[in-house]
């Protein structure tokens, strides 16, 4: 036993899971260096560009919630003044539609007070040819009666003033006798 125990400790310096000495001091004064290094310079140069990549993603997202409530506000607007737009529309199309009445109306009473225009030059010039047609008429039947009643008399009844007497009589004693005869 003695023997094994005495060859424990050769055994144990040749186990290539165990390091040296003097590699376990390298190894940690190096580990100590890439530590600090490592420690002191890259950590805050990396922490840097984190907190940069950090606030660029921040502000690309703020910008972005910024632009959609900007495009929202925008979106809301053009809503607004289409709906203002469209109010205006019908307000415009329901004066059109009273303006069309308004004037179809003056029209109307344009052409009705045109045709009682027309109708009542109609009735005027009627009973103006009827005149001329009565007076017309009257003189025929005034020359025709003195003839006839020259013959009958066998005198000529050529005295105007006289004949247009008798003629006026004649005709006054039968259009008062017409009337008459109507009631």
């Amino acid at each position: 036993m003695a023997a094994t125990l005495l060859a424990a400790p050769e055994e144990h310096a040749s186990n290539p899971l165990i390091p040296h000495t003097y590699e376990l001091v390298v190894g940690i004064f190096s580990f100590a260096v890439v530590f600090f290094v490592v420690g002191r310079m890259l950590i805050p140069r990396i922490q840097k560009t984190l907190a940069e990549r950090t606030d660029a993603i921040e502000g690309g997202i703020k910008r972005a919630e910024e632009a959609q409530a900007e495009a929202q506000a925008l979106q809301q607007q053009y809503a607004e003044r289409l709906e203002e737009a469209r109010r205006d529309a019908a307000r415009l199309r329901e004066e059109a539609r009273e303006q069309a009445a308004q004037i179809k109306a003056e029209l109307r009473e344009e052409a009705q007070a045109e045709a009682r225009r027309l109708v009542e030059a109609a009735h005027a010039q009627i009973e103006a040819d009827r005149q001329a047609a009565f007076a017309q008429l009257r003189a025929e039947i005034g020359r025709l009666s003195t003839d006839l009643a020259g013959r009958i008399v066998g005198e000529s009844l050529t005295d105007e003033v006289r004949q247009s007497r008798i003629v006026d009589r004649f005709l006054d004693e039968l259009e008062a006798g017409s009337a008459q005869a109507v009631r």
